[in-house]
């Protein structure tokens, strides 16, 4: 396939409207949108908004899980130039009005409610909406059975526009305008906005889908959140820049997972580690069909890397964040897993890559740890965030990424953590997947992560949270393993053992590394 002559998102859905026109575009609960569907619905939605008011530049929040109607509203507010603020369903009350505020939305598309969450009485909650929420004028909810209450507009209401005239619709988007905005995780402060314009979307998707061979027809399975970067930057435009369908999974079920794969024929997949976990370990797993799959996007650790090319043998080792649109740097279906397990790959086109010292910014040399800095296919800048902007780029416009890396003799990227990951003990830095390494070489070993404990004499020490692989092997076995190759500052002085299960993650499936000291907790010491 070409790569698609489109840089907006409407003239995208256009372009795969005519070249693709009973293609499937979208499934998920039941339905199946080709991409004349699609367009045809977004279209008639962009023109429901326009009824209302809504127009170029204007913020349309979107809080819905994995389904059908998220793209049709993503695409319908995308098409008259409007902005897309994806909203996280696990939001608190908190968290969403901090974020329907400081997105300035001046409308709301959600669902009724979603699993636990009621974002109708959610919504009370928050009124008067004209106090707390000046600039909210417009909440546009799909009712899966109740239907809405008085001054909430049903979903359906904006989709009557469908068959009205073609000319009637104009197209009030630019390349460079922003399509939609994201949000980061708020664990250490307030969600960042991240904005993401139309052309990048679009070009660096394309350069994703080619490392990972997707192809006109493919299907590829996305149980990650659309409002994620991993689902709405990367799995969605990668899909559309190259005719393939999205199947979506609104709520992740192990089971409900294999049955799609099987039944869809998915040939490609975007997941996180603990759901290949979940799904490898499925009773089912040895009963499904599985053999169409064979490509796909994740990240992790090489055990990690191992275990999703069980499900998908030519899968993905990614890097990227949501600021720099997903990706920036990504290994390839041709690459030896053992490549894919190790490295990151190599940056993608557009994306300028340097590894530099943290403090200074200027480059180290090949083959040393230092900071991954970025320039290419970047967010313009934190939403009406000057403070976050100054700190998050250097003097030359770099992303400044707070994540550790290096160039090795091959010219690819080696992950080595989070900068504020490392461990300082006896005033010497130690890189924790330094020591990962190690421990999962160890023959006995599945998964090892390595974190810093506070320590009176040594302010940190080195302390491993273990997965083992059959037999609990012991600490003092992993110590002795350890000298055989580490400096004796960088073994690790402390071991948990805990089941995969047992490991924190979020959401969205990532290890959380700030609570891994919890595992050293007094009430947890038994090693």
């Amino acid at each position: 396939m070409e790569p698609p002559t489109s840089r907006t998102l409407p003239q995208l859905l256009d372009e795969l409207s005519v070249r693709f026109p009973d293609g499937a575009a979208v499934v998920g609960r039941g339905q199946e949108l080709s991409y004349r569907d699609l367009r045809a619905q977004s279209r008639a939605f962009a023109n429901g908004l326009t009824e209302l008011g809504v127009g170029h530049g204007d913020h349309v929040a979107l809080l819905m899980q994995n389904r059908p109607e998220w793209l049709v509203a993503f695409f319908g507010i995308a098409s008259i130039g409007a902005v897309a603020v994806a909203i996280n369903t696990w939001a608190t009350a908190h968290e969403l009005e901090y974020m329907l505020s400081h997105s300035q939305a001046r409308a709301l598309v959600t669902v009724d409610r979603f699993i636990n969450n009621d974002y109708l009485a959610t919504l009370v909650a928050l009124e008067p909406h004209a106090e707390r929420l000046p600039k909210l004028e417009h909440i546009i909810c799909l009712a899966d059975v109740d239907g809405v209450p008085d001054g909430v507009m049903s979903f359906g209401e904006l989709l009557v526009y469908q068959d009205g005239p073609e000319e009637a619709f104009e197209i009030g988007a630019d390349p460079n305008d922003v399509a939609a905005m994201l949000y980061t995780s708020g664990s250490t402060s307030t969600p960042k906005g991240v904005p993401i314009q139309h052309f990048g979307l679009i070009e660096n998707a394309w350069n994703i889908g080619e490392r990972l061979g997707i192809v006109v027809g493919d299907r590829v399975w996305l149980p990650s959140p659309l409002f994620w970067g991993f689902g709405c930057e990367n799995a969605l435009f990668v899909s559309f820049t190259h005719g393939a369908c999205l199947v979506v999974q609104d709520v992740f079920d192990a089971g409900e997972a294999l049955r799609l794969l099987e039944e869809e024929r998915c040939t490609a997949v975007y997941v996180t580690a603990n759901m290949v976990h979940a799904v490898l370990e499925h009773p089912d797993f040895e009963k499904r069909n599985l053999t169409a799959l064979r490509t796909g996007a994740t990240l992790g650790s090489p055990a990690q890397i191992e275990q999703a090319a069980r499900l998908a043998p030519n899968i993905c080792h990614v890097y990227g964040l949501t600021e720099t649109y997903a990706n920036a740097i990504t290994t390839a279906t041709t690459d030896p897993l053992e490549i894919r397990q190790h490295s990151i790959g190599f940056p993608l086109p557009g994306m300028d890559v340097v590894i530099a010292d943290s403090e200074t910014h200027d480059p180290v040399a090949d083959g040393e740890i230092g900071e991954i800095k970025i320039k290419g296919y970047v967010t313009p800048g934190y939403y009406n965030d000057p403070e976050k902007n100054a700190a998050a780029f250097d003097d030359d416009g770099y992303l400044l990424t707070g994540d550790l890396a290096l160039f090795g003799p091959d010219g690819r990227v080696y992950f080595r953590g989070r900068l504020k990951e490392m461990v300082k003990t006896g005033g010497i830095n130690v890189s924790p997947i330094e020591v990962e390494d190690v421990l999962r070489s160890h023959p006995d070993v599945q998964e090892a992560f390595v974190t810093g404990i506070a320590d009176p004499t040594h302010d940190e020490i080195v302390a491993a949270v273990v997965v083992a692989k059959h037999e609990r092997v012991s600490a003092d076995q992993l110590t002795d393993f350890c000298r055989q190759t580490l400096a004796s500052y960088k073994v690790p002085r402390a071991f948990r053992f805990v089941s995969a299960d047992e490991l924190p993650v979020t959401a969205t499936g990532k290890l959380q590394k700030n609570r891994l000291p919890e595992f050293f907790a007094p009430t947890n010491a038994s090693a």
